[in-house]
């Protein structure tokens, strides 16, 4: 026993040997949460607190279960495989296979993942007739997952307005549709758990008396429904002993309630709230910089991270003139760390949305740096992207059978599998592309495919002389696509990366010069091609990690770069409108500092690249909050200077020359609010182009775009 205890430091200690009462364990980032939770459990089954049987385990991922059983298996003589570990949904699983009866479902109930929910959803609005544009399927599986996850059913769910009323009764349909299957998805799962012990008392007694300890990995992420779950087993007297960060919560999106640990603090733990703050990952600088950061949210339980590790080296910040500029500064960085011996796999690129590792990916490839996308797919291999290339393939090619067969019912167009392969029939038989074979088709598919090929057409019509950014845009809004991610749920991510492809197309034609059109979007596409198929990382190859933040929670590298450090990018402009949302920006940040071991990097730009323009960019709030003294400004950027001519940036003539005098009623020395960057005042108009603005700290020159956005206080 005292092996097993004595690499504990006290408060582990003291939480692994919690009496059996309920317990919230506050542990902050790299404080060793797993060896809490695993060495609690082999000393409840060591000290013969509780059977092997009497356990209940819960995680939120496979891989962590798994790591749980392994460690387990090595501190106790029990085959960690009978025990009762595993994830929300394998644990549902594994109750409702055993009574699938008393659940209401076959017993050889098939479980569908996500690609095929959203297959079943679309084959039930066909056979209703349902418009797929008025009623997009995905926005519909978001709708009817969203409902499960707070316990609501279709018969239950409240509805304001028509187009929420036919929201409700095609999940009562596809509710039905299941059932008749035998089918459920992920949120059915847990769901239909929660539905069975709530209104089986033999049943709900039988598993609230087995399991005297229940315990539970990233508290902070669970929902409503899942905590419902846990309240339910815990009816009978078992001790719930919770373990999470709230400053590490950031997963509102995916319906994650914060406010679970502060009510499992008022419903459970009372005093036993035990503060794991010792990290064992993070040097002193780096803990010390996380620790100011987090101490401007208001609504957390509280802690404060320390290392005995020492200082370490200070935190680097770097301030672009562009957002090529920083890219081109993290790869000498990354060159030269690797110089010195430190590992490609132990460096990681962090960025707040997707669409910004195609900047990274650029200079990576340019430079021979292998690297890999973790938990997403390079730039240019993403779903939107390829779609958006088929289309501009087509514009220069129409013979490129490939092309054709991605975008001729993307977005949906009504041409079917059987209209294709009677075309791809016929323009074998023709020897012809199928594009040209497109004309003998007849009937209703006929119509279709016709169709778009007048679009095709219409689009090389329209694009002709066009510049290639400019090109792209048009593309991207007359094909169809951009509006088809404006009316999806999550679309917009998507939508960021389409964005961020006309930035493409403009570096491009600035970096290679391409004499006319016609051949600047040849060389671009080739561009893409090359960039899409060489130089990804091969398996078990040293690779620089390229991710963003939210899929950066639990992992942790020697050397950590966060890049795009900038009012409206990171705080993200979607998330940071109200407290609640900055304030889970905030945790995001503070998520993205503490990946870091021993150096951490903070990048910004100046200027940024988008929708193929400049945008001039405030550094993030978030650099403000770090203490001075833990930084180390590598040197600063060169000034910006609006580039006027051709930008096609504003829609208002330029600012007055007057210093005294500006437009709307406005004048030097006011106090003005803005919607992005809030409270300032101007300080100066200058040079008849633009106004300077000083917000708290961080001073501004707004171009009228932004201008026009002011207000008085």
């Amino acid at each position: 026993m005292s092996d097993l205890l004595a690499h504990l430091n006290p408060p582990q200690y003291q939480a692994v040997t919690l009496p059996p009462v309920h317990g919230l364990i506050l542990a902050g980032a790299g404080s060793g949460k797993t060896r809490v939770l695993t060495t609690r459990i082999a000393w409840l089954i060591s000290t013969q607190q509780v059977g092997p049987h009497g356990v209940l385990a819960v995680t939120f991922t496979n891989k962590a279960a798994r790591e749980m059983q392994t460690r387990l298996a090595a501190l106790v003589p029990v085959n960690p495989r009978n025990l009762w570990i595993g994830t929300f949904h394998g644990l549902c699983n594994r109750m409702l296979r055993a009574h699938y009866r008393d659940a209401g479902l076959p017993q050889t109930f098939q479980i569908l993942d996500s690609a095929d929910q959203l297959a079943a959803i679309k084959r039930l609005m066909k056979n209703l007739g349902v418009d797929d544009e008025k009623y997009p399927p995905r926005e519909l599986m978001h709708f009817i997952n969203a409902h499960k996850e707070q316990g609501v059913r279709a018969g239950q769910a409240e509805a304001d307005d028509p187009h929420t009323r036919k929201k409700v009764e095609i999940y009562a349909e596809y509710e039905a549709q299941c059932q008749r299957e035998g089918v459920v998805d992920f949120a059915e799962l847990l769901l239909r758990c929660y539905e069975l012990l709530s209104r089986n008392e033999p049943l709900r007694r039988h598993y609230q008396e087995r399991f005297r300890h229940i315990l539970v990995d990233e508290f902070q992420d669970t929902n409503r429904l899942q905590y419902a779950w846990l309240k339910l087993l815990a009816g009978g007297g078992a001790a719930v002993f919770a373990v999470g960060d709230d400053d590490q919560s950031i997963y509102a999106f995916r319906g994650a309630e914060v406010g679970n640990m502060r009510e499992f603090e008022r419903d459970f733990a009372g005093p036993n709230v035990i503060r794991l703050e010792q990290n064992y990952r993070s040097q002193g600088n780096i803990l010390a910089a996380a620790n100011a950061l987090i101490r401007h949210n208001r609504e957390r339980l509280g802690k404060n991270l320390w290392t005995d590790a020492g200082e370490g080296e200070p935190i680097r910040v770097f301030e672009g003139f562009t957002d090529l500029d920083e890219a081109r500064f993290v790869v000498d960085e990354i060159r030269a760390l690797v110089d010195e011996g430190v590992q490609r796999t132990q460096i990681a690129l962090l960025y707040r949305s997707n669409a910004q590792s195609r900047v990274l990916e650029h200079e990576l490839f340019t430079r021979a740096i292998p690297y890999r996308v973790y938990g997403g797919l390079r730039f240019f291999e993403r779903q939107e992207i390829k779609h958006a290339l088929a289309y501009l393939r087509l514009l220069g090619n129409p013979d490129d059978d490939t092309a054709f067969l991605r975008v001729v019912n993307f977005p949906a167009r009504g041409i079917g599998a059987r209209s294709l392969e009677n075309l791809q029939a016929t323009a074998q038989q023709m020897n012809s592309s199928l594009y040209n074979a497109a004309a003998s088709l007849t009937g209703k598919a006929g119509v279709a495919v016709g169709g778009f090929i007048r679009l095709i057409e219409q689009l090389r019509q329209e694009t002709e002389g066009l510049k290639l950014p400019e090109r792209v845009a048009h593309v991207l809004e007359k094909s169809g696509l951009a509006e088809h991610y404006r009316n999806e749920k999550e679309g917009q991510e998507r939508l960021e990366n389409l964005d961020e492809l006309i930035s493409a197309a403009a570096t491009f034609v600035a970096d290679e010069g391409a004499a006319g059109e016609a051949d600047a979007l040849v060389a671009f596409l080739t561009h893409a091609s090359l960039e899409s198929g060489e130089h990804q990382a091969g398996e078990g190859q040293e690779a620089v990690q390229l991710m963003t933040v939210h899929a950066a929670k639990g992992l942790e590298f020697d050397v950590v770069f966060i890049t795009g450090l900038e009012q409206g990018l990171f705080p993200h402009d979607n998330a940071a409108q109200d407290r609640n949302g900055l304030e889970e920006e905030r945790r995001l940040m503070y998520v993205a500092i503490t990946r870091a071991r021993k150096r951490l990097y903070l990048c910004h730009a100046q200027s940024r690249m988008l929708h193929g323009q400049t945008r001039y960019c405030l550094p993030s709030i978030f650099l403000e909050e770090l203490p001075p003294e833990l930084l180390k400004r590598l040197g600063k950027a060169r000034p910006v200077e609006p580039a006027w001519s051709g930008a096609g940036w504003h829609s208002e003539p330029p600012l007055p020359a007057s210093a005294e005098v500006l437009p709307d009623g406005l004048r030097v020395g006011m106090n003005v609010r803005h919607p992005k960057f809030g409270f300032g005042v101007i300080v100066a108009a200058e040079g008849g182009t633009r106004v300077k603005i000083n917000f708290g700290s961080a001073g501004m020159k707004l171009l009228d775009l932004e201008y026009a956005k002011l207000v008085p206080a």
